[in-house]
């Protein structure tokens, strides 16, 4: 077996922060980085009084995308999360703070579970700050879903053209409304259909996230390396295009007479001649029904790490995208227009006031003082669970590699070391309420994914459900199980079914309040939620996706284990260990 892939990168756990420096460094008349986190890419000629703020943002890895859409008239922020993984809800409201012109600020990105849950976030932050501030995602994606269930696709490359016009009618001078108007016109007037022939590679794991042998591909992937909807022996570059672009065509309607623009884009590793000779076959195909392109952009906007592969992104042209399309803009990634742009009287943001974040309890003397699991032993199971993580990361990874993106093991690692950070800081007299709020903190800062926000509200919620005790009993150990379980299932709307995380927590409560009615102990509790938790993560396995990304792989989820539920049940099942070794 061949070692792991090698990459260009220094020490993988600053590989974003080296990716800013360098992309900041080489367009340093057009970006520079505002705010707390370091992760807020801004243009340098972009907000002002009375625009409209344009957001565009997601997870690292689909490079030029989203930085390198940031500039004068486009975007004029772009919070950046981890490799495939969402900004945190601070690195977005770094990004809308510095886009805010005093008229609102737009924030547009593909409709995943992570980034729909902590823009939305954001959105409550900034409301703080008396900016208002509304989402829009972008649907082109055909193959993620069909036509009647529009709202649950994708967005994929074809989020270049909803960008571009977002980003034209705002520094066009439109409206909050009118700049709405114009993203969703462009986003139903966008489709896109992509293909893979290999998987792509994550920087931390160094190998592929998912095998796809020789003389295969995957037909409608998503941008985060996760498998298509079909597999099929591979196809000529012609027979491709018909594939990819007849859907296209079907739902779009084009007749003869009608104008559209034209984006192939390369997905990492696909070279330009293999592009150019896949919108050969698309301009011939529009040719022929009397579709004029009006323009066309040919190369790499979207990226999927280093994948090979392509989709093709069609936008249906009328009188009122035309303009926005035609609109001059400067950025990394995108230069329309040949004269210099003229110089704006750009607003840096003066509004820096921090959101307080979950603040330490004070110690009462009236808090409960009965029960086996006290701050130490808490501070002791969370210590093993981040042990465990550590150890199962490449498991979880190429478990989540079989279904969804291949990192889930990564994301996890990285909210358990933010999580020890926090807690090798933990004083004297602290609660176990104070080191959830810590932990919440923590996850929500450093994860960004659909992971952060929601172990965030899990330990918020587990941490307020037991804020009148020092020490947990058995009673107060089934609260704060079913306090994790609760928080998770209405930050994310899943319930037990869904083939979530929610299939391993749910249980596990459940489980340990019974054992607690028949007068087990703490670690006789943990004992039955751990396995009740592993059970539930099995079951998983013969589900179909019903939430999050693998969602969209419909059967093809059926087989698999949820990575979610596996790593919910690992770190039971490492926190029954610590008690059961505390009382040896």
């Amino acid at each position: 077996m061949s070692g792991p892939h090698r990459k260009l990168i220094n020490d993988p756990d600053q590989l974003i922060e080296d990716l800013i420096e360098g992309m900041v460094s080489a367009h340093p008349e057009l970006l520079c980085v505002e705010g707390d986190t370091g992760r807020a890419i801004v243009a340098r000629h972009g907000a002002r009084k009375g625009k409209v703020g344009i957001v565009v943002g997601g997870g690292s890895g689909h490079e030029p995308a989203f930085a390198g859409f940031v500039g004068q008239g486009l975007a004029d922020a772009a919070p950046l999360g981890n490799v495939f993984a969402s900004p945190s809800p601070s690195q977005i409201v770094d990004a809308g703070l510095s886009a805010d012109g005093g008229s609102g600020v737009l924030f547009l990105y593909g409709n995943y579970t992570g980034d729909v849950m902590n823009f939305g976030m954001a959105e409550e932050a900034l409301e703080q700050h008396e900016i208002v501030a509304r989402s829009f995602v972008v649907t082109d994606d055909i193959a993620s879903a069909p036509p009647e269930r529009i709202a649950e696709r994708r967005g994929i490359a074809g989020g270049f053209f909803v960008f571009k016009a977002a980003g034209a009618a705002a520094d066009r001078g439109a409206t909050f409304e009118e700049v709405v108007t114009a993203a969703t016109h462009a986003n139903d007037a966008t489709r896109t259909m992509g293909v893979a022939l290999s998987a792509c590679i994550l920087p931390q794991a160094g190998r592929a996230n998912f095998e796809l042998p020789s003389g295969e591909m995957e037909i409608g992937m998503g941008i985060h390396g996760e498998p298509g909807i079909e597999r099929i022996p591979a196809e000529s570059a012609d027979e491709v295009v018909r594939r990819l672009l007849s859907p296209i065509l079907d739902e779009l309607a084009l007749k003869a007479g009608d104008k559209v623009a034209v984006l192939v884009n390369g997905l990492g590793s696909t070279t330009l001649m293999e592009l150019y000779i896949i919108f050969r076959r698309v301009s011939a195909t529009l040719s022929d029904l009397g579709v004029t392109v009006y323009r066309n952009w040919v190369g790499e906007y979207c990226t999927s790490l280093d994948m090979e592969g392509a989709s093709i992104s069609v936008m249906r042209l009328d009188e009122f995208l035309t303009p926005l399309l035609d609109h001059p803009c400067q950025t990394p990634a995108l230069s329309v227009g040949n004269t210099p742009l003229p110089e704006v009287e750009t607003q840096r943001p003066v509004r820096r006031r921090k959101v307080a974040a979950a603040g330490e309890t004070a110690l009462k003397g009236d808090l409960v003082k009965s029960g086996e699991i006290t701050p130490d032993l808490f501070l002791k199971m969370m210590r093993t669970g981040a042990s465990a993580i550590f150890e199962a990361r490449d498991h979880l990874c190429a478990l989540d590699g079989q279904i969804g993106d291949g990192d889930h093991g990564i994301t996890m690692e990285i909210g358990w070391k933010a999580v020890l950070s926090q807690l090798d800081e933990v004083y004297e007299n602290v609660t176990i309420t104070d080191m959830c709020n810590r932990i919440a903190d923590a996850f929500l800062e450093a994860v960004g994914a659909s992971a952060g926000p929601l172990y965030a509200s899990g330990f918020l919620n587990a941490g307020k459900s037991v804020s009148d005790r020092l020490n947990l009993d058995q009673g107060a150990l089934v609260q704060w199980l079913s306090g994790m379980s609760e928080g998770i299932a209405r930050r994310g709307g899943a319930v037990v079914g869904d083939k979530t995380m929610l299939d391993a927590w749910e249980p596990a409560a459940k489980a340990a309040a019974k054992a607690a009615e028949t007068g087990a102990s703490c670690q006789e509790c943990l004992v039955a939620a751990a396995r009740a938790a592993n059970e539930g993560a099995e079951l998983t396995r013969n589900m179909k996706s019903r939430k999050g990304r693998s969602q969209k792989l419909g059967v093809r989820s059926v087989g698999h284990v949820d990575p979610g539920a596996v790593s919910a049940a690992l770190l039971i099942q490492s926190w029954s260990t610590a008690v059961s070794t505390n009382r040896l």
